[in-house]
């Protein structure tokens, strides 16, 4: 995937391979990098290199197997342009997900960042960036169900799980997944310019390249419930949507006190009742808003908002955006 001698002219991009890595993360950035070649001169484009432990074979977790092209030691000492630092997880019994830092992998990013102009983690890369310091005193983002790990085992590091990215002076962090594309488009538009940026994502049939402020929030993706009471009542809302949903109506339906409620929402999803029910209708305007020509009154009013003003309002709040430029975005009718 990588090849090429380091004397190459061309921008260096060292992409950390270990075992148990996510595939995506790995492949994803690479692509885009790749994809640049079309774009411009192949003298100015980028060279990447995966660089493990040893040359032995890197088994994903998906299970395919990715061969190095250089190791950490070869590479170790090597004035390094940008650094990419994918991630991997574990799934427990309970289908929690937690982000796994293995200590000799951190070792070695902390070693190659100290001769990388640039360094980016790609979703639960970010643990192993934090593991390193490198996050210390930084505002960063990762995948949005490990943002709570995240920010529990590194409190020094402002953790966002809303951006698909940040950056923070030469240090960028990624959310989840896809979002890999979008801040490898970013890493683009820096280096060769928006112009650039926009014509890879048109290879990659993305509508647009995504601002960093797009948010990776999406209610049916918030980590689930611990309670059948409370599965019950995010359905509940889902389902109804138009209703007025007030504390004391929820309170009802669930059989406690209006109090009891909100000390519900706030220990099983982190947040009250009015928060999550804003984001349940944001996230159905958003759908709307993606697969139809409704107009913003019929989005606001089938959405439970009443007014497009509210339904602007709470856009701006969750996604940084406005329903129209969102549609802009994003729309994608058949």
């Amino acid at each position: 995937m990588g090849g090429g001698p380091l004397g190459t002219t061309r921008r260096l991009i060292v992409v950390v391979l270990f075992d148990g890595v996510d595939l995506l993360d790995v492949t994803g950035p690479s692509e885009v990098f790749s994809l640049l070649r079309r774009e411009t001169d192949d003298a100015s484009g980028y060279h990447v290199v995966l660089a493990a432990e040893t040359m032995d074979p890197v088994t994903t977790a998906a299970g395919v197997r990715v061969l190095p092209d250089m190791t950490f030691e070869e590479i170790s000492g090597s004035r390094i342009e940008t650094l990419m630092v994918p991630g991997s997880v574990e799934v427990d019994a309970q289908r929690r997900v937690h982000a796994l830092t293995d200590p000799n992998t951190v070792r070695w990013v902390k070693n190659l960042a100290g001769h990388a102009d640039r360094i980016a983690s790609v979703c639960v890369g970010a643990h192993l960036l934090a593991a390193a310091g490198l996050l210390d005193g930084k505002r960063a983002t990762t995948h949005w169900s490990t943002a709570r790990q995240l920010a529990d085992e590194h409190p020094s590091v402002e953790v966002d799980a809303d951006p698909i990215f940040i950056r923070d002076g030469k240090v960028w962090t990624g959310a989840g997944i896809t979002a890999c594309l979008d801040l490898s488009l970013a890493l683009v538009a820096e280096d060769f310019g928006e112009a650039t940026a926009l014509r890879v994502a048109r290879q990659l049939v993305m509508y647009l390249k995504r601002p960093s402020g797009q948010s990776q929030f999406s209610v049916p993706i918030e980590p689930l419930s611990t309670t059948r009471r409370m599965d019950e009542l995010r359905h509940h809302i889902t389902r109804n949507l138009t209703s007025p949903l007030t504390v004391g109506y929820l309170a009802e339906q669930a059989n406690v006190s209006e109090r009891q409620l909100t000390r519900i929402f706030k220990t099983e999803l982190g947040m009250t009742p009015a928060v999550y029910i804003e984001s349940a209708r944001v996230e159905a305007a958003r759908i709307r808003l993606e697969t139809t020509d409704d107009t913003l009154e019929r989005v606001a009013s089938a959405c439970g908002f009443g007014t497009v003003d509210t339904l602007i309002r709470a856009f701006r709040r969750k996604l940084n955006t406005t329903p129209t430029e969102y549609r802009n975005r994003f729309r994608h009718l058949s």
